[in-house]
């Protein structure tokens, strides 16, 4: 029997792994308190055959129930059941913003700051992290690549990949990320705003994209970039970096930066490189 407790940080996404383990065979259950995880074990395991995977969310919902957790772990161990357990986490920056969006309090912290309760979280999971067979880190995360990564482990036995690169787009006039590790200023690049007829566009319209990549410095300067990122990434890997924010920065962040965010997204894509590309202030007033 494959037999997988799903655990983590509030809101790194474990109701849509249940949901995904569930649609790949899983008979799931969400919620379990930790002490009754003997026996929903056994029960499982006499069921001879009719349940053959297993996948139950473990957290601190449970509340003082959650202190159970490792007595139970260690009952499991000791009548010889075998289990995994899949970790899920995500950045604080990424926490509060989902929070928000939701506009839902930290269990922990119901009527306090949202931050308080991450970190007492992380506090608190930190031992059953280190007892974790797979973890994975959602702060980048769309809902299909963390469908894609548990189908990656469930069904072809791959260990997770827990490098993930971040290409933001932005406009200097609206701040620098705060969350980036890497920012390039494209604003000595020819502006397409000085263009009438491509003013209104963005750097995701191919008639900007084409004025943008016109420039020998534009391509000078995004092949030096593909060069250097190449260079980099087995050194941050190596280093054991999870996550790589990369900022590209014009003025407005409409037109140059959204060229270039998705031309360097597309390079790391064909490296068979996990990436994703966001672009912050194209949508905003004009550049």
């Amino acid at each position: 029997m494959e037999f997988v407790i799903v655990t983590g940080l509030s809101g790194a996404g474990k109701s849509q792994a249940i949901k995904v383990m569930e649609d790949i065979g899983f008979y799931c259950m969400d919620n379990l308190p930790p002490s009754l995880l003997p026996k929903f074990t056994e029960l499982c395991y006499q069921s001879k055959g009719r349940i053959e995977k297993v996948a139950l969310v473990v957290d601190i919902r449970g509340g003082k129930f959650f202190d159970d957790l490792f007595e139970s772990l260690d009952i499991l161990k000791e009548r010889g059941y075998k289990y995994t357990i899949l970790f899920l986490e995500a950045s604080d920056d990424t926490l509060i913003k989902r929070y928000k969006e939701l506009r839902r309090p930290h269990p922990l912290t119901p009527d306090g700051r949202i931050i308080d309760g991450i970190k007492k979280e992380r506090e608190i999971l930190s031992e059953v992290k280190k007892k974790s067979d797979n973890i994975i880190d959602t702060s980048n995360f769309t809902i299909w690549m963390l469908k894609e990564e548990i189908q990656k482990i469930f069904l072809e036995g791959k260990k997770p990949d827990n490098f993930t690169i971040s290409v933001l787009s932005f406009g200097f006039k609206y701040g620098i990320p705060l969350d980036a590790d890497l920012v390039f200023d494209v604003r000595f690049l020819p502006n397409p705003h000085y263009i009438d007829e491509l003013r209104d566009f963005t750097g995701n319209d191919r008639n900007v994209r084409d004025y943008v990549m016109s420039w020998d410095q534009t391509r000078i300067f995004a092949q030096k970039l593909k060069d250097m990122i190449d260079f980099l990434i087995p050194y941050y890997v190596k280093e054991g970096k999870s996550q790589l924010v990369i900022a590209m920065g014009c003025t407005g962040g409409k037109h140059r930066s959204v060229t270039l965010a998705n031309l360097l997204h597309e390079h790391l894509r064909q490296r068979g490189l996990r990436s994703v590309v966001n672009h912050r202030d194209a949508g905003k007033i004009k550049e």
